[in-house]
């Protein structure tokens, strides 16, 4: 895995990611650096290279004088998540652009999400370009890939977590209680959430829509639910 940019290599740092080294503009070498700082702290490997050696290496022409190479990301086991009272888990039934899959997790870092599930089959998984996107977020979120979206529903349903899906003709949002132990599935950006995984759901929660075309972008979806579901939970 790569991480390029201050934000994403600062978060990376001060995450559980395992970093092998980390190439930052010899420019920087003798001027207070805070990513130098955490490196070193950390013990961590550093090589100061022209700036033409980075945007060689660079995927996205916006490394602004850093990369970090880490080791390939580590799924969580299911039974891993974090558990508590009153927890909220995201699955995503088929998101398969890993923009789509990037923004999601950086909205659901960012609402406090207890982990995403992600099936391992027909979907997009975790590579470089989810992990730039998510703009460093997904160092701090639990990721965990399974076989059989349904077994983790059936799952969650065994351990008294509610299983709603987003998508149209259910319940509005803003009208359900949220503010219980909770997993939301978050369909594909073209059919949305199977049929086959809507009947195993404990009910369907869906956004009013105002407008001609009916359904909102998948990231911008699940952006809005996690945030209703923050909303409920701190009482604003």
């Amino acid at each position: 895995m790569q991480f390029e940019g201050k934000n994403a290599i600062r978060q990376a740092l001060q995450s559980n990611v395992t970093i092998n080294k980390i190439l930052i503009d010899q420019n920087f070498a003798n001027r207070k650096d805070e990513i130098v700082s955490l490196a070193r702290e950390k013990k961590l490997r550093i090589e100061f290279v022209p700036k033409q050696a980075l945007d060689r290496k660079s995927t996205t022409s916006h490394h602004q004088g850093y990369i970090a190479f880490a080791v390939d990301f580590a799924y969580t086991p299911l039974e891993k998540l974090a558990s508590k009272s009153l927890p909220f888990y995201v699955l995503l039934d088929g998101i398969e652009d890993p923009h789509n899959l990037g923004a999601i997790i950086r909205s659901c870092e960012c609402a406090g999400v207890d982990g995403i599930i992600i099936p391992k089959n027909r979907a997009c998984q975790v590579n470089d370009t989810v992990i730039r996107t998510s703009t460093g977020a997904i160092a701090n979120v639990k990721i965990a890939q399974v076989t059989n979206l349904k077994e983790a529903i059936d799952y969650f349903k065994k351990n008294n977590i509610w299983v709603f899906a987003a998508e149209t003709g259910g319940e509005c949002i803003y009208k359900k209680n949220l503010n219980i132990p909770l997993a939301v599935i978050i369909g594909s950006e073209g059919k949305g959430v199977r049929p086959s995984i809507l009947e195993k759901c404990d009910g369907v929660i869906s956004l009013p829509l105002k407008g001609q075309v009916n359904s909102l972008n998948a990231s911008v979806a699940c952006g809005i639910v996690v945030f209703e579901v923050l909303r409920q939970r701190i009482n604003l």
